[in-house]
């Protein structure tokens, strides 16, 4: 049995430091804040009706997470777009967003290439790269990530940029004071999450025990949709395990039947449930009863509650809760969370079929 408190594992195996850089998470926020917040479009940015953010992987999580967080607003319709080209809807009402942490990312290149022939508004993010070269010869504003880490370390250059657009072009108010309290949360959520927090005070590690040696299911439902996304990401990325997500209240209409075969599979699978206080009430009745299922069938469930009390501390803290769950996950399969050789020899695979 590992033990997740015996602090020599961390420094043997996180060769990269990958705790750090989610220990950071709450800092990086308030730098790309701070560094977005004073960031300036053309005026006419404003008059659009719809935004496109073009990414994938880290660099798109944060527009899922920005779709969640603005779906209340009348305007702008938020979408993003995790494939090559542009939806057929763009036109000179949208705002295209490139986000490529690298600046290289193929799919995001070609959708950006694919608006500069189209009359939207286009804006980059990037550290560099190719985006960052093509947007400047084509005098596209680049807002430059100020940032080193790998993509899934970055969220919060991936969603902070985002919101500062968003409130600098007027279709919110202002943010500040949700963030500063965002981040002070996440500061002392942390410090009862890392690794020197021994495990029976730590939720994370607690809940990375419950999830060794199974495939991970995590639902989510409302603004934690992409929550659940975000955790199934960080599993794969981080714990180099299987992991899938499923969303409320459509899994209640397909997947529960799915709960009674193959036999076998019932107690290598375990579901994590993420809820917030914002998830409609017959939504939340569906955890419940959904639950039920789950124990009927002997498969194990857990349910995760948000922290705080407002809309973007309730996500970010499950985000920040996923992340470390992840990284004790790499800890007990006994590997190195930063390393993705089967995504690098993908993309060295593409780039020689060109």
């Amino acid at each position: 049995m590992v033990n997740l408190d015996d602090h020599d594992l961390y420094t043997t195996l996180d060769k990269s430091a990958m705790r750090k850089q989610i220990a950071g998470l709450p800092a990086q926020c308030l730098q790309a804040w701070n560094s977005a917040v004073n960031f300036n479009l053309p005026p006419d940015y404003s008059d659009v009706d719809k935004v496109v953010i073009l990414g994938m992987g880290g660099s798109a999580i944060g527009g899922d997470l920005l779709k969640a967080l603005t779906a209340s607003l009348s305007r702008p319709a938020v979408y993003v777009h995790r494939d090559y080209g542009l939806p057929a809807f763009v036109d000179e009402k949208t705002l295209v967003i490139a986000s490529s942490y690298s600046g290289n990312t193929e799919e995001t290149l070609s959708g950006f290439t694919a608006a500069l022939g189209t009359k939207c508004k286009k804006l980059a993010i990037s550290t560099g790269g190719q985006l960052t070269l093509l947007a400047r010869t084509k005098g596209v504003p680049v807002f430059v990530i100020e940032h080193v880490s790998p993509p899934r370390a970055a969220l919060g250059y991936s969603l902070l940029p985002l919101m500062a657009i968003m409130q600098n072009l007027g279709f919110t108010g202002s943010k500040s004071e949700e963030v500063k309290g965002m981040v002070t949360s996440l500061a002392e959520l942390c410090r009862s999450w890392q690794e020197d927090a021994p495990q029976e005070k730590n939720r994370a590690k607690q809940v990375a025990v419950t999830l060794d040696g199974k495939v991970v299911v995590v639902y989510g439902a409302g603004m934690l949709s992409d929550v659940a996304r975000r955790w199934k990401t960080q599993i794969n990325e981080n714990g180099k395990a299987w992991a899938f997500f499923e969303i409320l209240p459509e899994l209640d209409h397909n997947a529960v039947l799915g709960y009674r075969y193959p036999k076998w599979a019932m107690d290598k699978i375990s579901v994590v449930f993420l809820r917030c206080p914002s998830i409609n009430l017959r939504t939340q009745l569906r955890y419940k009863f959904t639950g039920e299922l789950l124990t009927q069938n002997k498969i194990a469930y857990q349910v995760l509650d948000s922290e705080g009390a407002d809309p973007l501390t309730q996500v970010m803290s499950l985000v920040l809760l996923g992340d470390w769950v992840s990284y004790y996950l790499a800890i007990l399969n006994g590997i190195d969370p930063s390393p993705v050789p089967e995504i690098d020899v993908l993309k060295k695979r593409l780039a020689e079929s060109q």
